[in-house]
C-alpha cells in the first residue's frame, strides 16, 4: 500500500459543512487505497470530540492543530507586508511545518493531495520531484473575494479587492507547480481556465455527491415544525458570508412578498454559527433561526420547500443536492444552480429577482396551500427530476473515480 500526505484546512469528519462534506468522502475514498497520514487544522471547539474518528479513518499519522480565527485574522494582516494573499499567514504553523517535513522525510510518500489551496505552502519548496501531487481547489476563491468586494464599499472593499487579486497569482502559481489541479465543477474548472490559460492541461474537476442511503426520503422522522405553518427552509453554515448574505436577502427581500400571498409560510434557517446579522433576523415576522442541529434531515423531510438565494456562492451547493435527494422542491438563485446540469422541470425554478423567486415558491406550493399539504403538482415534477439527477449524476463513489485517474497520472 503507498504511502499518501493528505492536508486539509479543516478536519474532515464530521462531514456537517459543504467543504467538509467533500473533505470527508475524499479521504474516505482514499484512505480505503493508500496509507494515508494526515494534517488538518480545526477551527471549531465541537470538533475536537472527533479526533479520534478522523484516526480510525486512516492507517497512517496525524496531526491536528488547532486554529483559533481571531488570532488567526490578525496573523493574516502579516500578508500586507509580505506582500502576499492574506490567506496565507492566516493559516500559517510551525506545526503544522514540521509535521508535514517529518513525514516527508520519515515516510516514502509517493501522493500528495492537498485540499484548500491555502495548504499548499507546506508542500511549496519541499523536495517532492518523485511525487505526484493533487490539489483540491474546491472553488476558484480568488474570483469569490473579487465578488465580495463589488458589494462593499470604503477600505473593505480594497482589501477584498486586492484578496482576490493577490489570491489569483498564488493560484497560478500553485497549478503550474502541481501534477493536477481540480475543481468541483466543470463550470468552476473552464472558469478558471480562462484565468490561468497557460496551465489549462493541467486543471480538471470532479463533482460532489449525496449519501443517498442517508439522505434518504424513505426514512420515518419526526416533524420539527410547528403544524400550523408552511416551512421553507434554508440550511448551511450560519458564518459563511454567502449563506448570511443568502438568508438576510430572502428574510428581508423575498419573504415578505411571499407571505402577502400564504401568510402561513414561515422561513427557517437551520444551521450552526450564526452571525449576528442573522441572529437579529429572529426579530422579523415568519423568521425563525434555529440553529445548530443533530440531524438536519427532519429539517428537509418535512419542508413545503428548501430554498437556496445564494447570490455570492460557487461550485455545488450541497443544500440542493440534499434537498433533491430527500425528495423536496428546490427554489435557487442562478449561483445556487452553478455547475448543475438542471432539467426543465427544475430549471423553471431557478430565478434570481427577488420578486420572481417569491412568485416561483408561491407557484410551486400551488393554490391555496394549507399546511400539512401534499406536494402540488409541480412540486411532485420537481421532485421526480430532482431525485433522478441525483441518482444519476451525484454519486460519490462514481464521481471520485474521477480523482483515482487523476490520482494515476
Amino acid at each position: 500500500m503507498e504511502d499518501l500526505l493528505f492536508l486539509s484546512h479543516r478536519i474532515p469528519y464530521p462531514p456537517n459543512k459543504g467543504d467538509k462534506i467533500r473533505s470527508y468522502h475524499l479521504l474516505q475514498f482514499l484512505a480505503k487505497r493508500y496509507r494515508v497520514h494526515l494534517g488538518c487544522f480545526i477551527d471549531d471547539k465541537d470538533d475536537w470530540q472527533y479526533v479520534e474518528a478522523n484516526k480510525a479513518m486512516i492507517s497512517g499519522e496525524s496531526c491536528f492543530i488547532p486554529l483559533h480565527p481571531s488570532l488567526a485574522t490578525i496573523r493574516s494582516l502579516s500578508g500586507f507586508l509580505s506582500n502576499q494573499p492574506l490567506t496565507i499567514p492566516y493559516y500559517k504553523n510551525r506545526r503544522m511545518d514540521s509535521f508535514v517535513k517529518q513525514t516527508l522525510s520519515d515516510r516514502p510518500i509517493t501522493k500528495i493531495v492537498v485540499y484548500s489551496a491555502a495548504l499548499s505552502q507546506y508542500v511549496l519548496g519541499q523536495n517532492t520531484i518523485n511525487t505526484r501531487k493533487i490539489l483540491d481547489f474546491v472553488d476558484v476563491d480568488s474570483d469569490k473575494w473579487l465578488q465580495y468586494a463589488k458589494d462593499l464599499g470604503g477600505v473593505k472593499r480594497w482589501i477584498f479587492a486586492r484578496e482576490g487579486k493577490k489570491l489569483l497569482m498564488y493560484e497560478r502559481k500553485l497549478v503550474q507547480k502541481f501534477n493536477a489541479s481540480l475543481f468541483v465543477s466543470k463550470a468552476e474548472a473552464q472558469l478558471f481556465k480562462t484565468l490561468a490559460p497557460e496551465s489549462a492541461p493541467k486543471i480538471g474537476y470532479w463533482e460532489n455527491g449525496v449519501d443517498q442511503d442517508f439522505f434518504s426520503p424513505k426514512e420515518e422522522y419526526n416533524n420539527p415544525y410547528p403544524k400550523s405553518k408552511i416551512p421553507l427552509v434554508f440550511t448551511g453554515a450560519m458564518g459563511y458570508r454567502p449563506n448570511v448574505d443568502a438568508v438576510v436577502w430572502f428574510a428581508k427581500d423575498i419573504l415578505p412578498i411571499i407571505r402577502k400571498t400564504i401568510y402561513s409560510a414561515h422561513f427557517y434557517i437551520v444551521g450552526g454559527g450564526a452571525t449576528s446579522d442573522v441572529e437579529r433576523l429572529a426579530q422579523l415576522e415568519g423568521v425563525t433561526v434555529v440553529g445548530r442541529v443533530a440531524d438536519i434531515r427532519p429539517y428537509i423531510a418535512y419542508a413545503g420547500v428548501a430554498v437556496a438565494p445564494l447570490r455570492l456562492a460557487r461550485g455545488i451547493q450541497n443544500k440542493v443536492l440534499e434537498a433533491m435527494a430527500m425528495a423536496r422542491p428546490v427554489v435557487a438563485t442562478q449561483q445556487a444552480m452553478e455547475g448543475i446540469q438542471l432539467p426543465p422541470e427544475i430549471k423553471r425554478w431557478v430565478k434570481n429577482d427577488a420578486a420572481q423567486f417569491a412568485d416561483s415558491v408561491i407557484t410551486i406550493l400551488g393554490k391555496n396551500p394549507k399546511p400539512g399539504d401534499k406536494d402540488s403538482k409541480l412540486a411532485k415534477e420537481a421532485v421526480r427530476a430532482g431525485n433522478n439527477l441525483v441518482e444519476k449524476n451525484y454519486n460519490w463513489q462514481n464521481n471520485l473515480k474521477r480523482v483515482l485517474k487523476v490520482m494515476e497520472g
